[in-house]
């Protein structure tokens, strides 16, 4: 009875120990045996030592790799919970997968910092070409020109300077119609009014200039002209003409308090024309009035057709001369100056101009502090892993 109570006893110990062995290394719950530690070859109590080497003989040489399975398993903890994990299966693709993307960033950031720089430059042409443009049209205005119809003309000013000729005779007439010459060379009745101005020339150096000024034709729709005669006896020039000179209105020489001044003015503003002896000059005028930036100007602008005389005088003495003034028709030139720059549209550029620097200028900062920051943090990084290595 003894034997086979001990073999009882040997069996039920070695069921103990395969179910200790076959439990992972951390402590379980077994149903009615309350919690069971983890437990190694060394942790066997000494009583029990004896009668397992009894009943299996030596483990190491029925399980020779049994200890080392134990401790070779990756998912058993060390008792003190660290666990180190071979050098092989560190994952590691991260850091540099992490470095790659920093680095696509940063190039990516530079990119469009360059982006960003051309546009700035583009804006600031931009801006550029709008100033100039503005102000190329503020000193350039764009003419426009209007033609109004009238009945009547303000009487101009037919200032002539004859020299040594004579005027014999100054009529109006109507319809283009001048009737046959009775007696040239002699003087007639005439009906023009007209005025006599002494003054002192503004470009010759003071010389003394007399002025014959003559109202002129008024009513267009009847084709008024009016028709003058002079006579030259002694000619001392190679040349013989008589210089005429057109302005505005005849009345603002007749209510001018000092005429000679009023005159001096005239001829430094207005053009003068000649017409020679031996012809019949019919000069036709048209008024331009222009208005803008500064004040209104006036200015005559003449066609003017020459047709021979035919003297059939017998004792030829002097010479003749004779001219004819109308008005070519019955419109009046308006030319107006406009500045086609619209200062609100420059302005409303340039303020999207400077919000796109201010924008580009902003994106820039904080693209480069981002990258200084991502330049530190990476310097940091690989510190810390030298120093771990080391």
């Amino acid at each position: 009875m003894r034997p086979q109570s001990l073999y009882a006893s040997s069996d039920s110990r070695l069921g103990r120990v395969m179910a200790r062995d076959s439990l992972p290394t951390r402590g379980y719950e077994i149903p009615g045996m309350g919690a069971y530690p983890r437990l190694g070859f060394g942790m066997i109590r000494s009583d029990d030592s004896q009668s397992y080497e009894e009943l299996n003989g030596d483990g190491s040489d029925k399980h020779p790799d049994f200890h080392q399975s134990i401790f070779d398993d990756p998912d058993v903890e060390e008792p003190n919970g660290s666990s180190e994990a071979p050098d092989e299966d560190l994952p590691e693709s991260g850091p540099s997968l992490r470095f790659s993307k920093a680095c696509l960033k940063n190039v990516f950031t530079v990119f469009l910092i360059f982006v960003y720089l051309l546009l700035t430059t583009v804006a600031v042409f931009l801006a550029y070409q709008t100033i100039t443009d503005f102000l190329e049209k503020l000193n350039h205005p764009v003419m426009s020109v209007i033609y109004k119809e009238v009945d009547f003309f303000p009487p101009p000013g037919i200032a002539l300077y004859p020299g040594k000729a004579q005027l014999l005779s100054c009529k109006h007439y109507n319809h283009n119609y001048i009737p046959p010459l009775l007696a040239p060379g002699t003087p007639e009745e005439g009906d023009c009014t007209m005025e006599q101005v002494s003054y002192v020339g503004p470009f010759t150096n003071q010389t003394q200039k007399q002025a014959l000024v003559v109202q002129g034709p008024s009513d267009v729709r009847n084709k008024e002209v009016i028709f003058m005669q002079f006579s030259l006896t002694d000619a001392d020039e190679d040349f013989s003409a008589i210089t005429y000179m057109l302005f505005a209105k005849f009345g603002d020489l007749a209510l001018s308090p000092d005429k000679p001044a009023f005159m001096m003015d005239c001829e430094k503003n207005y053009s003068t024309w000649t017409f020679s002896g031996g012809f019949r000059t019919w000069v036709k005028m048209s008024l331009v009035m222009t208005s803008g930036k500064t004040d209104d100007a006036v200015e005559f602008r003449q066609e003017s057709g020459v047709v021979k005389y035919n003297d059939r005088r017998t004792n030829i003495t002097d010479e003749l001369f004779f001219v004819v003034f109308e008005w070519r028709d019955p419109f009046i030139q308006e030319i107006k100056l406009i500045v086609t720059a619209n200062p609100w549209n420059s302005v409303a550029i340039l303020c999207g101009v400077f919000m796109a620097l201010f924008k580009a200028a902003n994106f820039a900062k904080l693209s480069v502090s981002w990258m200084i920051r991502m330049r530190k943090r990476h310097l940091r990084n690989r510190a810390r892993e030298l120093n771990s290595v080391t």
